[in-house]
């Protein structure tokens, strides 16, 4: 493929806007919680694609963008979703999970019961392409796959909370139910399932989840 390039589309701001913008955008992003009690309220399918179009402008691997999203409405598929997602779950903590990990686990009250599953107006289902390309017609080798798939969630959680809605990942080990019930292919790896939509009334989030390391905990910088 011949390299062709193309004039960057970039505007600098003034540093004092660009610092107020910095400013401000943690300062909203700081309030993004992960939420297990939805409100049944409609929520436009608009938001969600504009969510999805900003999760796919992420950086990947050889620009092959190797991610695909299944995203389900209400209807009767959500009961076999929840119900498989309940299986699973209620396996990892009877028998699968350590006693480190329910520990670990126990200050944020989780445990097998998803009833959100069938009550938020949209469920995102994330997969990743172990092959794929620059163009859906192209059947190469995908590279940094899980970096990419991982990076374009973050971008989709931050975009829906942008928008003003809340969300919940899940992610169930394994999670084969997911490719059966939105029917996709072997090839491509189920990663992960989000949640999204209106909290609900008197919607509450554990203290320990509140709890967020400082600057000087997750970063240093080096001259």
């Amino acid at each position: 493929m011949t390299k062709t390039l193309h004039p960057l589309d970039f505007t600098e701001k003034p540093l004092d806007a660009m610092t107020a913008e910095a400013k401000a955008f943690y300062e909203d992003i700081r309030k993004r919680r992960t939420v297990r009690e939805f409100s049944g309220r409609d929520v436009p399918r608009e938001i969600i694609e504009h969510a999805i179009l900003a999760a796919g402008t992420a950086p990947s691997g050889a620009n092959h963008q190797p991610w695909y999203f299944t995203v389900i409405g209400k209807g009767p598929l959500r009961t076999k979703l929840r119900a498989a997602a309940e299986a699973e779950e209620k396996a990892f903590y009877e028998s699968k999970a350590s006693a480190e990990w329910l520990e670990a686990l126990e200050p944020l009250g989780t445990d097998d019961h998803k009833p959100y599953i069938e009550i938020a107006p949209w469920i995102i289902c994330v997969f990743a392409q172990r092959r794929g390309g620059v163009t859906v017609s192209e059947n190469r080798k995908n590279y940094y796959v899980n970096e990419s798939v991982g990076i374009a969630c973050g971008m989709l959680l931050t975009a829906l909370h942008r928008s003003g809605l809340v969300t919940l990942t899940h992610t169930p080990n394994p999670m084969t139910f997911m490719s059966e019930l939105c029917g996709r292919p072997k090839d491509e790896k189920p990663y992960m399932l989000i949640v999204a939509g209106y909290p609900a009334e008197g919607a509450t989030v554990p203290e320990h989840a509140l709890i967020k390391k400082s600057l000087s905990d997750i970063s240093d910088f080096i001259a």
